[in-house]
């Protein structure tokens, strides 16, 4: 399902939205979801799943070009862990 595809989900299933607004709502917790991760927060929704971010440490990788060792830097990825109850209705329990 691509972002445009929720919006127009969302816009039918609400007859009082414009498919403008919809796409507002769509906007709007998908901001408020990174600006929320950035900050270091975590993000739980009950019954899908959690976001948070994980930091991977530095460490020594190879340029696949020349072979040379490369220090790469740590960094900050985002980490989706699904709930049980998503788990279970994908796998059809």
């Amino acid at each position: 399902m691509t972002k445009s595809e929720l919006v127009t989900l969302v816009a039918e299933s609400r007859p009082d939205l414009t498919q403008k607004h919809a796409e507002l709502v769509v906007n709007t917790i998908f901001d408020a979801m990174a600006d929320a991760l950035c900050a270091g927060d975590r993000i739980e929704i009950r019954g899908f799943g959690s976001f948070q971010v994980r930091t991977r440490s530095s460490r020594m990788g190879r340029n696949p070009k020349t072979g040379d060792s490369v220090q790469i830097a740590e960094k900050r990825v985002p980490f989706f862990k699904v709930g049980k109850e998503l788990r279970e209705r994908v796998d059809g329990e």
